[in-house]
């Protein structure tokens, strides 16, 4: 049976037809997901995509978290569903409390656009099994509201954890503490980051690499062994 992923649509969302089409390369089948539907139908993971939700209105994320879906997306994720947060998800992750520390303005106050060189910290969750620990990949990033802060007690707890998933290597472009370009729950199964992997899954596309592939690879396999 083919895995079926779910892709959330709101209100100013932008990147949820190149998600989609990120997971059906990957092998799995995208079922797009609308902001007011009251349940996820019964797909086996989900994907917040990038975008400005809402215009970005009151702060980034905030208002999203408040939509019909996340009351089902909340209650499966804490269950075990697997949950991606992709830029503006990572945004709505943290309003929602699923993940931990908050989103802000970058440092700089400008919109920033650039293929982005990451360190993999975390290989051991359901988003990112088919990278290596260690290993460094670049992804598009584009946002404005991307520095991610947590209080220190937070940021050396995920740290002794191992709940940093992704680091910024050679150039941190928003200021985010300690590098921190993405982080995981302690269950592993929800994931948040700031850069686009889904623009990264063509060489014809993006960086000119399909380091961002593996997202949806790795979740794919996740499902298929489960």
């Amino acid at each position: 049976m083919t895995a079926r992923i779910g892709v959330v649509t709101f209100p100013g969302s932008l990147d949820d037809r190149d998600t989609q089409r990120a997971i059906r390369l990957a092998g799995a089948e995208p079922v797009a997901l609308w902001h007011k539907d009251k349940n996820l139908h019964q797909v086996d993971a989900v994907v917040l995509c990038g975008g400005f939700s809402y215009g970005d209105y009151l702060r980034a994320g905030a208002i999203a978290r408040f939509s019909p879906v996340m009351e089902p997306l909340l209650e499966q994720a804490k269950a075990g569903l697997p949950v991606l947060g992709i830029c503006n998800g990572f945004q709505i992750l943290t309003e929602a409390h699923l993940l931990p520390g908050a989103m802000l303005g970058n440092d700089h106050l400008h919109f920033i656009c650039r293929d982005q060189k990451l360190r993999v910290e975390n290989a051991d969750t359901a988003w990112t099994s088919d990278y290596t620990a260690g290993q460094e990949i670049h992804i598009p990033l584009k946002n404005m509201d991307g520095r991610y802060v947590a209080d220190e007690y937070t940021l050396d707890k995920l740290e002794a954890e191992g709940r940093v998933a992704f680091r910024y290597v050679d150039f941190n472009p928003n200021g985010s503490l300690r590098d921190i370009a993405g982080i995981t729950n302690e269950a592993g199964n929800v994931v948040g980051l700031m850069p686009h992997p889904e623009h990264a899954v063509e060489p014809l596309i993006g960086t000119g690499r399909t380091d961002g592939l593996p997202f949806f690879t790795s979740i794919l396999k996740k499902l298929v062994n489960a």
